[in-house]
C-alpha cells in the first residue's frame, strides 16, 4: 500500500488531512516555494496540537528552499526543524556541483533527514546511487518547478522504478511527489512507492488555496487500493514502523 503524504500549512489543515486518511502530515508553506518552510514556532505549534489528537501519526516538515551550497544554513535549519518535534526533516537537493557534498553532510546530522531529490530536467544517476548508500531513513523524488509539469515529465516510470528499487534495497522508505494528479494515478500505482506526496491535488483551487478534506479522502482511497505488477520490487516498508523506530531512538 502507498501511504498518502498531505502537505499542510496550519493546524486546521493538519487535522482535516489526518481525519480524512492521510498517513503522513507534512508541514510546509506553499507560498514560499516548492519546499517552502514554515516558521519554527508554527511547526512546533502544529506538531504539538497534532500529537495531542493523533499521537502515532508521523509528521514531516520542510526546511525551505535553499541552495545545496548553503550548507551551514541548511544544517542549522535541519536541527531547528527536528527539535520542533517532527519525525522527519525534508531537505530538497537538486543536481549540481554541490549536491554530493550536501547529501554527505546531511547524512551526518543528528536528525532524521529525508533528502528530496529534485528531478527538474533529470536527475544524476550517480547522485541517486550515492544517496541510497548513505543510510537515510527515507528518500523522496520530487520537482522544484511548479509550472504544470509533473515528476513523470522529468523522469520516466522505468527510471523511477530503478531508483526506487535501488533505494529500497538499502532499507530506506521511498517516496514520490511533484504536481501529481489523477492523470498520474496509474503510474503511481505501477511504481507503488511507500509514500506519494500531494499538495495541489488536495486543494480546491491550486496549491496556495485551502486543503480540501474530501479530496484527501479520495486520494487516500485511491492509493490504498492494492497495486498489481509493481516495478519497484519487494514489499513496501511500513511507514509507521519507521516512525516508531525514530521515536524509540
Amino acid at each position: 500500500m502507498t501511504a498518502l503524504l498531505a502537505s499542510v500549512r496550519s493546524d486546521d489543515e493538519a487535522f482535516d488531512a489526518a481525519r480524512a486518511g492521510a498517513e503522513l502530515i507534512d508541514l510546509k508553506e506553499p507560498n514560499e516555494g516548492a519546499l517552502g518552510g514554515l516558521a519554527i514556532g508554527d511547526i512546533a505549534h502544529i506538531a504539538r496540537q497534532l500529537r495531542a489528537r493523533y499521537p502515532v501519526k508521523p509528521i514531516s516538515a520542510t526546511i525551505g528552499d535553499l541552495p545545496a551550497d548553503a550548507f551551514d544554513e541548511i544544517a542549522s535549519r535541519v536541527i531547528e526543524v527536528s527539535d520542533a518535534g517532527v519525525d522527519y526533516v525534508k531537505v530538497g537537493v537538486a543536481r549540481g556541483p554541490s549536491a554530493r557534498r550536501c547529501i554527505e553532510q546531511l547524512a551526518n546530522l543528528p536528525a532524521a533527514v529525508v533528502p528530496v531529490l529534485l528531478c527538474d530536467g533529470g536527475m544524476d544517476d550517480e547522485l541517486v546511487t550515492h544517496t541510497a548508500a548513505l543510510g537515510f531513513i527515507g528518500v523522496m523524488f520530487d520537482t522544484a518547478g511548479k509550472d504544470g509539469s509533473t515528476l513523470f515529465d522529468h523522469a520516466d516510470v522505468d527510471t523511477l522504478a530503478r531508483w526506487l528499487r535501488l533505494t529500497r534495497a538499502r532499507g530506506a522508505m521511498v517516496g514520490i511527489a511533484g504536481a501529481l494528479g489523477w492523470a498520474q494515478l496509474e503510474q503511481i500505482r505501477t511504481l507503488a512507492p511507500d509514500i506519494a506526496g500531494f499538495r495541489t491535488a488536495l486543494c480546491a483551487d491550486g496549491r496556495r488555496s485551502r486543503l480540501d478534506p474530501q479530496r484527501v479522502a479520495q486520494w487516500a482511497s485511491a492509493l490504498h487500493e492494492p497495486s498489481v505488477g509493481s516495478r519497484t520490487g519487494g514489499s513496501a516498508i511500513p511507514l509507521q514502523d519507521g516512525a516508531d523506530a525514530l521515536r524509540r531512538h
